[in-house]
């Protein structure tokens, strides 16, 4: 069967996010069968549309900003309306991560965003799947997957005064990595099962 393609669309205001964003790329290429393509929404050109026009599932991504997604990620949603129009991202498999300098940062706000984005979009969501990590249980580290306790989608946290070689930690890094894993693997079976009953 052919390769399925895993978009991950996403601005990075200062480096951070676009690091989670390398890390949900390597989780989705760590699946046989699974491609992924990075996509900054910045400079909105040809590329970018005819990008996400071909791909299978798409990864959202954006840093929390005033608890809510960048300026930036909202006006590539804004331009996105004649693909809406069109249904063009249509039952394409969607998911969701960000990153703020706040432990919490609001960032569960910017999940949800991208969520309801996803579904004005006619596509189906995948979640995080994992059970809290850090301070779950009294022997919890930061170190764990899940740390900052997500469920909607992947939440990483860099401190303001550190650059992006050192944050966000590898935790979150981890936990970016797992979300690509789990959306190429629910791409593939859908993609598999769209093929059974098409014959």
């Amino acid at each position: 069967m052919s390769d399925i393609t895993i978009a991950i669309a996403y601005h990075s205001g200062y480096g951070h996010t676009a690091r989670q964003a390398r890390a949900v790329a390597a989780g989705a290429n760590s699946v046989d069968g699974a491609q992924a393509v990075l996509v900054d929404v910045e400079a909105l050109d040809e590329g970018v549309w005819r990008d996400l026009a071909a791909a299978d599932a798409i990864i959202f991504g954006s840093p929390t900003y005033m608890a809510g997604h960048s300026a930036v990620f909202q006006s590539f949603a804004e331009a996105s309306a004649p693909v809406w129009q069109e249904q063009g991202w249509k039952n394409k498999v969607a998911a969701g991560f960000t990153n703020s300098a706040g432990v919490n940062g609001d960032k569960l706000n910017t999940l949800t965003g991208l969520a309801l984005f996803a579904a004005q979009h006619g596509m189906t969501w995948v979640g995080l799947g994992l059970m809290p990590g850090w301070a779950y249980t009294a022997a919890g580290e930061r170190d764990s997957l899940n740390a900052l306790g997500g469920f909607l989608g992947a939440m990483a946290q860099s401190p303001s005064d550190l650059g992006p070689q050192d944050a966000p930690a590898q935790a979150d890094l981890d936990t970016a990595a797992h979300l690509g894993r789990r959306v190429a693997e629910h791409t593939i079976v859908l993609d598999r099962g769209r093929r059974v009953v098409a014959g």
